[in-house]
């Protein structure tokens, strides 16, 4: 399954009008839950933002400073990753450049593993969805409200039906998780 998972705002914003999303950091209990979720992952498909917010860990020595950062660093360091960018030449750690259409690298990704594909970076994650290829959707909302900016929903063509599939409270986050409904046809 190819999956989605962002923290957004209790209006439905990324990142407010500056592009700012430090109101996402997670508690200890909500950094526990993405470790486990991320360890699960057979690989990550990224927007070079996303990247390269997340090369910190895998290369800033400091990220492994306690049990639980040194925790997810060690998971997400071993994880596959394909980075799709138009400016960069090379990646590091387990990191690859896409070579081809989003939809060719999605599919190659998706046979290369038994386990879920999350795909990541909101212009990339923007055009999975309008393609309509994202499976699950994961939603961390926030107690917040931004009132515009970077939205989760890119504006779509047709409806999307979802299915609750589940909820979750983290402190004040608030745990959504959506499975594309499918016609029964």
């Amino acid at each position: 399954m190819l999956l989605l998972s962002m923290g957004v705002s209790v209006d439905g914003f990324i990142a407010d009008r500056d592009g700012d999303f430090t109101w996402t950091v997670p508690d200890d209990g909500l950094f526990a839950f993405h470790t486990e979720r991320v360890a699960d992952l057979g690989a990550f498909v990224c927007g070079r933002r996303l990247y390269e917010t997340m090369l910190v860990w895998e290369t800033d020595p400091r990220m492994r400073e306690d049990e639980a950062d040194a925790a997810f660093a060690d998971i997400w360091s071993a994880l596959p990753k394909v980075v799709f960018s138009r400016t960069l030449t090379s990646v590091e750690g387990n990191a690859r450049l896409a070579q081809r259409p989003l939809a060719e690298e999605l599919a190659a990704t998706m046979d290369s593993t038994d386990s879920d594909v999350e795909i990541g970076g909101a212009d990339l994650a923007g055009q999975a969805i309008e393609s309509g290829v994202v499976d699950e959707f994961r939603i961390f909302r926030y107690p917040i409200v931004v009132g515009g900016g970077k939205p989760f929903f890119p504006p779509v063509t047709r409806s999307i039906s979802l299915e609750l599939a589940e909820t979750r409270t983290f402190g004040q986050v608030l745990y959504e998780r959506y499975r594309r409904a499918h016609d029964q046809a």
